[in-house]
């Protein structure tokens, strides 16, 4: 069975897409998201499925799409924010090197801006990412093996950090 090397989790605006792809490049292995995979599989983008067929939809995409790929993928894997909610895919990352990308409220909102495209930031941006961190900050925490805190810091030197706590 293959296994990724490492699985990113954290929520939006950690930088899980940037520094996936990063630490895969400095692996040598390939990167995959599971939020492309949900929109390949739907064959629309996120954001229209949450608003055409519910979140509800959204969830079970993500967590079949999540389950096929740490059973195949054998690079880097970053998952969508909202993935760990899901117990059978927290069960499933007990088997794998997880990594949480820990990111602050103020760092989170700078990087995602106004939330264009980001269904579940409608309203205010600032009080839905704070929910937000509030909720989920300890199933990433319960999930990973390391955590790595990405406030003011660049992705090459967060990449850095993952490949010296990976070793």
């Amino acid at each position: 069975m293959t296994h990724p090397l490492a699985v990113l989790v954290g929520p939006m605006g950690s930088g899980k897409s940037t520094v996936g792809a990063l630490l895969a490049e400095a692996l040598g292995v390939t990167a995959r998201d599971t939020d492309a995979d949900v929109e390949r599989l739907a064959g629309r983008e996120v954001s229209d499925i949450f608003v055409e067929s519910g979140e509800e939809h959204f969830r079970a995409l993500e967590k079949q799409a999540v389950a096929e790929a740490l059973a195949t993928h054998d690079g880097v894997l970053s998952l969508g924010g909202g993935a760990v909610l899901d117990p059978d895919t927290r069960a499933l990352l007990a088997d794998h090197r997880v990594v949480f990308l820990r990111v602050g409220l103020s760092e989170a909102v700078k990087r995602v801006g106004l939330g264009t495209g980001r269904p579940l930031l409608l309203g205010n941006v600032r009080s839905r990412i704070k929910a937000l961190l509030d909720e989920r900050a300890p199933i990433y925490a319960s999930v990973a093996d390391v955590t790595v805190d990405t406030d003011q810091r660049t992705p090459e030197d967060i990449v850095d950090e993952i490949r010296k706590a990976l070793t």
